[in-house]
């Protein structure tokens, strides 16, 4: 069905450069097939964003706002923020494929677009706050804590099927869970 809806087309361009940049990463990325994927022209592309880069940027941007927005954070349960996070990597793997592609194809810029680094400050604030309150442990700093409570939420995300079998599927969640909290409790 076709529209006149330019918002609607970025967004099915959006979300046709994920399915795309996830699969190939940014340099075997065609704006060609995900054009197509996205039912639109090529050309069109191009009227959206100046390049391939900035759509893949804009994926990246779009990724971020999601995030923040369809996972907050409670700096209180920071069991239950990592199972969110863990819950959105198992319904969008492309998703975690994509974040892979652009750490690799943009390195140590990757986490310095303003859109991470707002996104960062503002869970570092709340759980220094939670600190503050002595409802987190300070035996690691805010950001310490927020960069062990992601990574534990996404272990098993980009994982081979050997270290995916040492734990079943279905405890997966709950060993997430625990071990956050384990991890953040305040020394009693």
């Amino acid at each position: 069905m076709s529209t006149r809806d330019p918002e609607t087309k970025r967004q099915r361009l959006l979300e046709a450069a994920l399915s795309e940049f996830a699969a190939y990463g940014l340099a075997g990325a065609r704006v060609d097939r995900l054009a197509k994927r996205a039912g639109i022209s090529a050309g069109l592309v191009y009227s959206f964003y100046e390049n391939k880069e900035g759509l893949f940027e804009a994926v990246f941007d779009a990724i971020v706002e999601q995030v923040v927005a369809g996972v907050p954070m409670d700096a209180d349960d920071l069991g239950e923020y990592a199972a969110r996070l863990y819950d959105g990597g198992l319904a969008h793997p492309e998703v975690m494929r994509f974040v892979a592609w652009y750490e690799l194809e943009r390195g140590d810029s990757a986490g310095r677009r303003a859109s991470t680094s707002t996104a960062m400050k503002q869970k570092v604030d709340a759980v220094a706050e939670a600190q503050r309150r002595g409802v987190v442990t300070d035996r690691f700093t805010a950001g310490q804590i927020l960069a062990l409570v992601q990574n534990l939420a996404n272990m098993w995300q980009m994982q081979g099927a050997d270290f995916l079998e040492l734990v079943p599927e279905q405890t997966r969640r709950t060993t997430i869970v625990d071990a956050v909290r384990r991890l953040v409790a305040p020394a009693r």
